[in-house]
């Protein structure tokens, strides 16, 4: 009897420290479960910019016909309109950093915010082309901020194991802002689409006023009590953050040691790779012919015979399903293999183009005219499908990762700067290439896809499942 007793005593002492433990792990997960709501709350807020950089760039092509008509416009002139966005954003762009850098990731995306709402309220009180212009500068100025420190600041605040999928809501917010724009234009005119606009910059300036600063932006800046409160806010109540916060301030510590950074040190050994990889990665981005097809969709499928508003709406919706797919497929494969298969020889971006050439080229010397419309649809979708799970997100995940602290705000600048540079030359030459030839312009992107296979093997690293530092330190090796 006395023996059993024992027994059940041991048990009892074996058993407390297993329950107090289940207790510690339960608690832990409720506190890191609290800190994941405050990541999600927090990347939500951020990715209204987001949604605010699709709406300004959907803007374009439903407006295209009402304003041109309204206000007299040539095909010359609304070129200028569609491709100074780009012109803005380059300025945001070269500015980003330094503001990001100076007031904080918030208190750039606030200045960017009201910079767009401004913009939008130029635009929309416009009857000439010289304040449509300056409305749309605006806009570009705003989402060219916006386009830097959305991706950095959603980087910045959230666990690796999380980064990728939670970095690329930043392209999925985009092209549903786009997705929105082609909806609600065609059935509205361009000036309630402008006001329409103003909306995600007033949900981002609310929200910004709930959600926490980046915690590896305040450690720079020198805010050490900001900086630890920020982070258990981001990481759960009763959440360790021990570790992460060594790390940071370990990166920091080093940081500062490091000399100011100039626009030459970009070209040194230690920081070539990084700029040579984000900027080749937007560059590929770009003159694959994206921008041309979301400033100037109504006309392209116009001038393959296919009802404009339908064709628009469908391939931006179907961009919205294929961006949700690579969000939830970037953290289990990595970044690198979803690039590859976005650029690959026979598929994605090369194949879109090569169909929707094929089609114009038909169409240009009278061959099968009833396949002329299939083909020119099915080349869009097609393009637009792997650009949403690839070259899309992937290069904003990236340029996010691959720079050290000291070096982000100059380099993400120039590699952002590099983004929109594409941006206008492929949006304002469209229109003259298409006038030119319709067939050789897309068979000139597709050329481009081409080339972007072999930069990606050569190039491109994997970031997935590694620290910001550890990614940066691997780049220089």
């Amino acid at each position: 009897m006395a023996a059993k007793q024992e027994v059940e005593k041991s048990n009892s002492k074996i058993k407390e420290p297993l329950l107090v433990q289940e207790k510690q792990g339960q608690s832990q997960i409720q506190s890191n479960n609290g800190g994941l709501k405050m990541v999600l709350l927090s990347t939500f807020v951020a990715v209204c910019g987001s949604f605010e950089f699709g709406s300004c760039a959907g803007f374009s092509s439903p407006a295209q016909y009402g304003i041109m008509d309204e206000l007299g416009l040539s095909y010359s002139q609304y070129s200028v309109f569609g491709s100074i966005l780009s012109i803005g954003a380059m300025i945001g762009a070269i500015s980003s950093g330094w503001i990001a850098d100076s007031i904080g990731r918030k208190g750039a995306m606030r200045i960017a915010s009201m910079v767009c709402i401004a913009g939008w309220m130029t635009v929309y009180l416009s009857f000439g082309s010289v304040s449509l212009d300056s409305g749309r500068f605006l806009l570009g100025y705003g989402i060219g901020v916006l386009s830097y420190v959305v991706p950095v600041f959603i980087a910045e605040i959230t666990p690796k194991n999380q980064r990728g999928t939670l970095a690329t809501a930043n392209q999925l917010f985009i092209v549903t802002g786009l997705f929105v724009a082609f909806v609600v234009g065609a059935s509205v005119t361009w000036r309630t689409l402008a006001l329409t606009g103003i909306l995600p910059c007033m949900v981002l300036l609310v929200g910004l006023l709930f959600i926490p600063e980046s915690p590896r932006w305040l450690a720079r800046a020198g805010y050490e009590r900001e900086f630890k409160a920020e982070l258990q806010k981001l990481r759960g109540v009763e959440a360790d953050i021990s570790e992460e916060e060594a790390e940071i301030q370990e990166y920091i510590v080093t940081h500062k040691l490091l000399p100011k950074v100039g626009i030459m040190d970009l070209l040194d050994r230690q920081n070539i790779c990084p700029i040579i990889v984000g900027v080749g990665l937007m560059v590929f981005q770009q003159f694959g012919g994206y921008n041309g097809i979301v400033f100037y969709a109504n006309q392209i499928f116009e001038s393959a015979g296919v009802p404009p508003n339908l064709g628009s709406i469908l391939y931006s919706s179907l961009q919205v399903i294929v961006t949700l797919l690579g969000a939830s497929l970037i953290d289990r494969l990595g970044r690198r293999p979803l690039l590859m298969v976005n650029t690959v020889s026979a598929c994605g971006l090369l194949l879109g183009c090569l169909l929707t050439g094929t089609s114009f080229f038909l169409k240009a010397h009278q061959l099968l005219p009833d396949l002329v419309p299939i083909l020119a649809v099915t080349g869009i979708m097609v393009h637009i499908g792997f650009y949403s799970v690839g070259l899309g997100p992937i290069p904003w995940v990236i340029m996010s990762e691959i720079f050290p602290l000291h070096v982000k705000a100059l380099g993400g600048s120039v590699v952002t700067l590099a983004n929109w540079f594409g941006a206008w030359a492929v949006s304002y030459t469209f229109n003259f290439l298409m006038n030119w030839s319709s067939h050789g312009t897309f068979f000139g992107y597709a050329f481009v896809c081409a080339a972007a296979v072999v930069f990606i093997i050569m190039e491109v690293p994997e970031t997935k499942g590694r620290t910001l530092e550890d990614i940066q330190v691997s780049m220089n090796g």
